[in-house]
């Protein structure tokens, strides 16, 4: 992922918005391309009565996805939006950020 080509735009009070590189847009559509297909697998799976710990197991590989996928959209924030408006002067970002951070870590 480049962040020189990542922005994040304050549209209005309201509406903020990132762009992202068409190469990294791409790539998070990859991602979440597969757990969409991981979601619908696990929904096959109980339609054919599955043994539970199969599912388990299925479950824990799409959470772990997720993850990754949070992970990497943490990344681009902290290194573009987050710098980005401390750079114009808003702190508050920080609150919003931690905010962030503490509803990932439920």
């Amino acid at each position: 992922m480049t962040y020189d080509t990542i922005s994040c735009h304050n549209v209005s009070n309201i509406e903020r918005k990132s762009h992202y590189s068409e190469k990294s847009k791409l790539n998070l559509m990859h991602r979440l391309n597969r757990i969409e297909g991981q979601v619908r697998g696990v929904k096959g799976m109980i339609e054919r009565d599955t043994y539970c710990d199969d599912v388990l197991h299925q479950i824990a590989s799409i959470q772990s996805a997720l993850n990754g996928l949070g992970k990497q959209l943490l990344d681009h924030h902290l290194k573009s939006c987050i710098i980005e408006r401390i750079e114009e002067g808003d702190h508050n970002v920080v609150d919003e950020l931690l905010t962030t951070i503490y509803k990932l870590m439920k």
